[in-house]
């Protein structure tokens, strides 16, 4: 049957029936009154989510253009930055800070571990001459399922005085507590295809007075990602550029769903959905990737020995028009990934856990009971309600 496929990746995530009709709806103009009352609204709520007064700017782009538009906007070439890097997205962002000349110093962990913030207070507590400009952490790395302590980190940031925090929020925003303005956090960039329910589109850029400060002397050239040319038209309501209009509008339900679930509930039905999962991949006698004490509530990495991670991708997509997600770069076909972000819930983890046990029988798994992985995420259900 068409049109039934079911998206339990880490982006892009579902897509709510509300935010779909937005998208459908004939596009209004970017320069009509109309737009700037919608762009008035989303501007607040992106405020309310993020939990800050500062700038929250939209980008058309994806969250790679808001990475982007956080190095050349703050920093200059020959800058000394510290990378955090224990996965996929950490890796590209040191990747992105090479290309654009920046002097690079990494504090790595092995992937599927999370990065030890000591490691960055002992660096920054060393640059006496606060040569360090901006220290880049990857809060979520969607690639390995491991969540970093960012709070302690971006405290170890601040203690240093002079260095930014630009921080990838873009599995955690929407899913994850990131109070910017109580964390301190400087610039923090997002996408929109991940906790805030709508399609890949939209790079979203948090940016406090300190990072402002650090525009007034940054060096790179920039023309459409110039930030400062985003903030004065999101000041009257507008864009500088053409927007994706219809997206915008999309933005604009979801949110508004967003604040009638409320932060605290969005964070605990994370917590939820990611508890169920992992006691169903227990259950099922498969190995989580990253321990329960980094786990991320947005996405869940799931070893395979005895299988090929890729085969039972295959299978739950060839009998249940369910799609999850591969691993990358050295863990492609070692590891699959489970998104529960967004627009989920817990029958969707019990429809994927029973995908994923259909798919184990077919493939002649035999490590486990049949039923074992939903009797756990449902007794998981039953005791967070």
């Amino acid at each position: 049957m068409e049109d039934q496929l079911k998206l339990m990746i880490p982006g892009p995530t579902q897509v709510p029936q509300t935010a779909l009709q937005a998208l459908a709806r004939q596009p209004i103009s970017h320069r009509s009154s109309e737009f700037s009352a919608v762009m008035a609204e989303v501007t607040e709520n992106l405020q309310w989510l993020h939990q800050t007064q500062n700038d929250v700017l939209l980008l058309a782009g994806s969250g790679t253009a808001a990475m982007e538009a956080g190095i050349i906007n703050f920093l200059s070439p020959g800058d000394r930055v510290i990378v955090g890097t224990n996965g996929k997205f950490g890796d590209r962002w040191a990747e992105l800070c090479k290309i654009f000349g920046l002097e690079v110093e990494t504090i790595a962990a092995e992937w599927g571990k999370p990065l030890i913030a000591a490691e960055f207070a002992t660096k920054l507590e060393a640059d006496t001459q606060k040569q360090i400009k901006a220290v880049i952490i990857t809060h979520s790395e969607t690639s390995t399922g491991v969540i970093n302590d960012l709070e302690t980190i971006s405290h170890h940031i601040k203690n240093h005085g002079k260095a930014l925090s630009i921080i990838d929020a873009v599995t955690s925003l929407g899913s994850v507590n990131v109070p910017v303005d109580s964390w301190g956090l400087d610039v923090v960039v997002s996408g929109s295809q991940k906790g805030y329910m709508v399609p890949p589109g939209l790079g979203i850029v948090a940016v406090s007075a300190k990072a402002w400060e650090a525009y007034k002397t940054a060096k790179f050239p920039k023309y459409y990602l110039d930030l400062e040319k985003y903030r004065l038209a999101t000041i009257n309501n507008t864009s500088p550029f053409t927007p994706p209009v219809n997206l915008i509008v999309a933005l604009q339900t979801t949110l508004r769903m967003m604040q009638q679930e409320g932060l605290e509930a969005i964070f605990a039905r994370h917590l939820r959905v990611m508890k169920a999962t992992r006691a169903a991949i227990r259950s099922l006698n498969l190995s989580l990737f990253a321990q329960d004490d980094y786990a991320s509530p947005a996405v869940t990495a799931v070893s395979t020995s005895e299988l090929e991670a890729d085969k039972i991708r295959e299978v739950v997509k060839k009998r249940f028009d369910m799609e999850i997600a591969g691993g990358q770069d050295h863990l492609k076909n070692k590891i699959f990934r489970i998104g529960h972000l967004g627009f989920i819930c817990d029958r969707d983890i019990l429809t994927c856990i029973s995908a994923l046990e259909a798919a184990l029988l077919e493939l002649a798994y035999q490590d486990f009971s049949l039923g074992a992985g939903i009797a756990a995420a449902i007794k998981v259900f039953q005791t967070q309600i």
